[in-house]
């Protein structure tokens, strides 16, 4: 498992992030997650509302990656790892209470929680070097 740094945990606060599933046939998919935030050192959350594909995959025991790049600095990171669909209980309050407080306000069929297990560099120089 990685732990994340100071400077990833800002990225993902401050940027938009992008997170790619793999549907059943193999395709990719990637989406913007608005809802996108830390939940500790070494998870990434966000709200799942929509029910759509993103949400198939993750139920369907998908791989997950989380991308977020601020374009003016050059700096971005690549977030993989296994995800978990938490649908009540503490964990589920804690999350949703946490997206709460970011403005995001929708239903939630779920909170996925993504377990950072490896990060890649999208920026510059080193793009595409694995850090963790």
């Amino acid at each position: 498992m990685a732990t994340l740094t100071q400077e990833m945990k800002d990225l993902v606060a401050q940027q938009q992030c992008f997170v790619a599933t793999v549907n059943a046939d193999g395709t990719p998919t990637v989406g913007p997650k608005h809802s996108t935030h830390v939940f500790d050192d070494e998870h990434l959350v966000f709200s799942e509302a929509t029910g759509n594909r993103t949400w198939a995959n993750v139920q369907h025991g998908s791989k997950v990656a989380i991308a977020v790049v601020d374009r003016d600095s050059m700096k971005g990171f690549r977030f993989e790892g296994s995800a978990k669909a938490i649908t009540s209980g503490t964990a589920f309050d804690k999350a949703a209470d946490m997206l709460k407080q970011h403005g995001i306000m929708t239903e939630l069929k779920a909170v996925v929680k993504v377990r950072v297990e490896r990060v890649f560099n999208l920026g510059m120089p080193g793009a595409g070097e694995e850090i963790l």
